[in-house]
């Protein structure tokens, strides 16, 4: 008899990553297929932010907000080495009263319980650090706490954690055809580098394909229904640093849509986001030039160091795949998740969702699937770190500190670099090295042989851009000669 596995997942985001990890630690058998790279839509496409979104409290989505603020702070101490603290600073720009701003930063500050970071501050923007950075008409600005997190290499630490609880993580396997047969699905993969195809059975079918999502309902299912997610684009520029601090701004454009201006990378800066329904290509997602513009225009009418489309180092895209709740316009419409299950055939479309709540969306996905698989075991991802991350949030500087006390003859630059990228794997990483020869072939910009290696067969890496993009983000820093240099050992290690 073919075996039958319990929970198979289309899609290899945050959601479908997220997903497999908490369904796999639960005993449950799962296979996660990506028709691409782990991580490489929208999920690696964020302004890679853990926040509970201030902006939404002016929409009263005090629900949203809340939920997560709450799990702000369970991902810091989940992966304290890829998710990090941050303050932001909101100039006080006379387009809402000062009182009604400290509202609202009141409200923020409390609504989810925060325990660990510093609550919100008044900040002059006249002295000390901040003077000489903003235009002069913004005098002072309030100061508020949220999170930075590595969006794509949080998907693939949660796939990692699938793995490692017994899950098959199959990523550039599309699937073509997902039938219910005999109270199963039967399912068929195509290895999109062999075009290949394997089939399969399953209990239970979730579709986490995102933006793909509708696509999946009539071209994997073969069935014509009305959308149920509505494609709205963002997009970032990415600019060699505007200020030396460490702080984040957060600005308003004209058109009431927040802006923020994030150190990046430590040599540059991140400027996003936009608002704007999208129709077109989803394997050809862009900047255009409008928003290009829109990014430019709104960072020089706060910062007094203007730029244009030649400062732009780097620039991405990403589709948010909202649910279609019939919103005017695409800022309106909602941020939170949405979950549509089929108790009949056992199929669930996951839809919408933050980076922020994946976590909590893959526990509530599961909630569903309680009758199904009575003895699976219960929630566990609250206190559970994900790989590298079993050390204190308020440990990092001690812990990384260790890793570069036993290797000395490493640089410390590079040696940070794995700690914030691998956590406490880092020594897994560097396992049997005793010189910087034993790392291999210099890439350059710190890429080593051994990293290149150790991302092939850990993290399901197969070419230069998982590696230089979405693994680390070293493609900022590389010429076109390294990346064709990655590429080709890929190409003699295949």
């Amino acid at each position: 008899m073919d075996k039958i596995t319990d929970v198979f997942i289309i899609g290899g985001g945050i959601n479908g990553s997220g997903i497999a990890a908490d369904a796999a630690g639960r005993g449950l058998s799962v296979v996660l297929s990506e028709q691409n790279d782990l991580g490489s839509g929208t999920s690696s496409a964020s302004t890679k932010l853990v926040h509970g979104g201030l902006r939404y409290l002016e929409h009263y989505k005090f629900k949203l907000v809340r939920k997560a603020l709450q799990e702000r702070e369970i991902l810091l101490k989940k992966a304290p080495h890829i998710i990090k603290p941050i303050r932001f600073l909101l100039p006080h720009n006379g387009m809402r009263p000062g009182w009604f701003i400290r509202l609202g930063l009141f409200i923020y500050d409390h609504l989810g319980g925060r325990k660990i970071l510093p609550p919100t501050k008044t900040r002059s923007l006249k002295k000390g650090i901040f003077s000489g950075i903003l235009e002069k008409n913004y005098h002072k600005a309030f100061e508020y706490s949220d999170c930075w997190v590595d969006d794509s290499r949080l998907v693939i630490l949660n796939a990692c954690s699938a793995r490692d609880s017994g899950a098959e993580v199959l990523s550039r396997h599309k699937c073509i055809s997902a039938i219910r047969k005999n109270g199963v699905w039967e399912i068929i993969l195509e290895n999109t580098a062999s075009g290949t195809k394997r089939t399969l059975k399953a209990k239970v079918l979730i579709n986490a394909a995102g933006p793909w999502l509708d696509k999946v309902i009539s071209n994997v299912l073969n069935e014509h229904k009305p959308p149920l997610v509505r494609l709205v684009k963002g997009s970032h520029i990415i600019v060699n640093k505007l200020y030396n601090h460490d702080r984040s701004y957060v600005f308003q454009g004209s058109n009431g849509r927040i802006i923020f201006a994030i150190p990046y990378q430590k040599n540059f800066t991140l400027i996003g986001t936009t608002d704007q329904d999208f129709q077109g290509d989803l394997s050809n997602v862009h900047i255009d030039g409008t928003e290009v513009e829109y990014l430019c225009n709104v960072s020089n009418e706060y910062f007094k160091l203007k730029i244009s489309t030649k400062d732009i180092i780097s620039k991405y895209a990403g589709v948010r795949p909202l649910y279609d709740d019939g919103a005017s316009t695409a800022q309106e419409a909602t941020r939170d998740f949405v979950l549509k299950y089929d108790k009949d055939n056992l199929f669930l479309n996951i839809i919408g969702g933050k980076i922020t709540t994946y976590r909590v969306l893959a526990e509530q996905t599961l909630n569903y699937l309680t009758d199904i698989f009575p003895n699976m075991k219960n929630d566990w991802t609250k206190d559970s770190p994900l790989p590298g991350g079993n050390f204190n949030f308020n440990d990092f500087d001690v812990t990384q500190n260790k890793l570069v006390s036993e290797y000395p003859f490493l640089e410390e630059t590079l040696l940070h670099r794995y700690f914030e990228n691998y956590g406490t794997l880092s020594w897994v990483l560097l396992k049997n090295i005793n010189s910087i020869y034993d790392l291999g072939k210099d890439f350059g910009h710190g890429l080593y042989e051994k990293e290149v290696e150790y991302l092939y067969l850990h993290e399901w890496a197969k070419c230069a851009e998982d590696i230089l993009w979405r693994r680390t983000k070293l493609g900022l820093h590389m010429n076109d000669q390294q990346v064709e240099a990655v590429n080709n050992w890929f190409t003699e290690k295949m």
